[in-house]
Formats: C-alpha cells, structure tokens, sequence
C-alpha cells in the first residue's frame, strides 16, 4: 500500500476526501498534519507486528557493532556469541569473520517531503487498521468531531493482531525407522 492510498482511505473514513484537490482534502488542518500522524500510527504498529530483516556484518579489530537506528530488536546472529548492552551489539575478542544478524526494524519515517508513492513496510492486515488510528489522532482537536468512535475500533482491532511473523511447521519425508512416542 502506498501513502496516497492510505491517504485515501483516511480521508474516505473521516469524509474528508476530495479527489479534485491536490492534496486530497479540502482542510488544511489535516492536510498540514497527516503525514505526521500516519508516522506516528506505523511507528506503533511497527512494535506490535514487527518488521523482519537482515544484514551481513563483517567483524574485524572492532568487537563493539553499533546499532543503526532502525534496528528496532536483535533476534538472531548466525556466526558466533553475542551479547546486546543498550544499543550495542558485542562479539568475542577472538571472533574475526562474518556474520548474519536477523533483527526487527523500525519504517523508514514519513515527513512532509515523503512523496505518495512510499510503499508501506507492515504487514497488510495492520495496514487495514491503521486508518482507524490515524483518523482518532487527526480529529482528537476538533471539538466538533466525536474522534472516539475512530480511536475506539482502532483500540479494539489492535487486540485482535496477530504479532507472530510465522508459524512454525515440520514436514518429516520418511517415516520408515522412526518409532512412535505416543
């Protein structure tokens, strides 16, 4: 899904859209402020169903690796022994050679300047609660609006994630020497 396409469905759910105006809507309050408040709402999705990814480092003299900023949580490296202490990842002294660190990350932010064409990082089932959570947030201000009815679905559907990223599943091909333990 792409920023013009949540764009969309915000603005559709709030009955604010206007397809004729450049920036989709006819209100500058929100229009100043919706990027911002979509990056807020993918920040917090982004902790709840985590984002997957992965790097090759390659450890030499320096046994301290820095995390980047948009490494969210370590969860595995392949290679040797490491230990997390803050933001630091820390390999054995007498570890030289690469190695494969799987970690959880944090979307690239969106700003002002981020074009509608960002494609959206999470997973698809939080992007279909993710308006709900932007139209709360962009309507708190305006005492005209009930924003609860948008902040209430938002909070119950949040509940209902599924945060695993897989399911586990063994397939065993030849079963022919293998005794039962049940």
């Amino acid at each position: 899904m792409t920023l013009k396409e949540m764009k969309v469905k915000v603005l559709g759910l709030i009955e604010e859209l206007n397809d004729n105006n450049e920036n989709l809507t006819d209100d500058p309050d929100i229009s100043n402020k919706i990027n911002s408040v979509i990056n807020q709402v993918q920040l917090e999705l982004s902790r709840i169903k985590k984002i997957p990814a992965k790097m090759e480092y390659t450890v030499k003299d320096n046994k301290v690796m820095p995390m980047s900023s948009s490494m969210f949580q370590i969860f595995k490296i392949i290679g040797t022994s490491f230990q997390v202490i803050g933001k630091d990842i820390i390999f054995p002294d007498d570890f030289v050679g690469k190695v494969t660190i799987y970690y959880y990350k944090y979307p690239e932010t969106i700003t002002n300047e981020t074009g509608d064409d960002y494609e959206f990082e999470l997973d698809d089932d939080v992007l279909e609660i993710m308006p709900y959570g932007v139209a709360g947030d962009l309507l708190k201000s305006d005492p005209s609006v009930d924003y609860s009815v948008y902040s209430n679905r938002y909070e119950q559907m949040l509940q209902r994630i599924d945060n695993r990223n897989s399911v586990g599943m063994v397939y065993i091909d030849n079963l022919k020497n293998v005794e039962s333990i049940w």
